[in-house]
């Protein structure tokens, strides 16, 4: 698949443990420190080791200046998407500009059972991230005076006041693998964000997956380079080389620039909280990638 061309990002996939409780939040403000662009959170509401995810973004962005901030990604089926477009503006509000908005369509169905959800079949499921897109961009066209009105299958909305306006265009991206949810970030979605571990072929998955993005951006009269191609990533720093992404910080680097030529990806979110680790990705793979794309390109 071709580059699109995209400037790079670099960040972290960080577990929002709710013990200790500052350890999230400590591991964010070393995210900055590194250099990293960007530190994203799961979001699994029905799990009582977690932290709420809005409450630890908030706090997050509290302690610090410049890092963004993202869901990675939110789940859907229990945020209500008015609620979520104005939660997501207030946080680009208070800190400056710095969140993105990751979203899913939903899954461990019977955990979001237990605790007051509402099951959806597969279909009803992307239906529902449609209809969300749509509520969501139009809470935060501030400018547009007229009741936001969305007559969905699964989500309704009958008048609602629109805003507040978040401080800068919020990417929505998705957390997509299946060929209905690729089509849908390819015709709605600002940025695409699997796990690079889901994919059971490795990253040759991902040349297909970028096609079905690409023809159903093309479709609905869209750049497919409009979409941001960014991967959730594993792996561990060793002193020689013992496969993708595991070998020292050289190796890691060539790997990555592989994918950002290959496959088209911008974005490299490391799961891992070790500060070591996120140190390492940020001063001196990050730096690298960024000079092995510039120089091909």
């Amino acid at each position: 698949m071709p580059d699109y061309g995209r400037n790079l990002l670099f960040g972290a996939f960080l577990t929002p443990a709710a013990s200790p409780p500052q350890q999230a939040v400590e591991l964010t403000v070393t995210a900055e420190r590194a250099g990293l662009d960007l530190a994203t959170f799961q979001d699994h509401p029905y799990q009582p080791r977690f932290l709420d995810t809005w409450t630890l973004l908030s706090y997050a962005a509290a302690r610090t200046e410049q890092i963004a901030l993202a869901t990675n990604v939110l789940n859907l089926p229990l945020r209500q998407p008015v609620i979520v477009a104005r939660s997501a503006a207030s946080l680009d509000l208070l800190s400056g500009g710095r969140f993105e908005l990751g979203l899913g369509a939903g899954a461990f169905w019977e955990a979001i059972e237990a605790v007051g959800g509402q099951r959806l079949e597969p279909g009803e499921a992307v239906t529902g991230l449609a209809e969300a897109i749509r509520i969501i961009r139009g809470v935060w066209s501030a400018a547009d005076r007229t009741p936001l009105r969305v007559d969905g299958e699964v989500h309704q909305v009958h008048g609602a006041k629109r805003g507040p306006a978040p401080a800068h265009d919020v990417g929505i991206w998705l957390g997509a693998y299946k060929p209905r949810m690729l089509r849908l970030t390819g015709e709605s979605a600002d940025g695409w964000v699997p796990t690079l571990s889901y994919l059971r072929g490795g990253p040759a998955d991902l040349a297909a997956m970028n096609t079905r993005i690409d023809d159903a951006a093309v479709a609905a009269g869209r750049d497919p380079a409009a979409v941001r191609r960014l991967l959730n990533i594993a792996g561990s720093f060793e002193s020689t080389g013992g496969g993708l992404l595991r070998g020292p910080a050289s190796q890691w680097a060539r790997d990555l620039a592989d994918l950002a030529l290959e496959y088209g990806i911008s974005g490299f979110l490391l799961a891992s909280d070790s500060p070591e680790d996120l140190l390492r990705f940020g001063q001196d793979v990050a730096p690298e990638v960024r000079a092995l794309v510039a120089a091909a390109r």
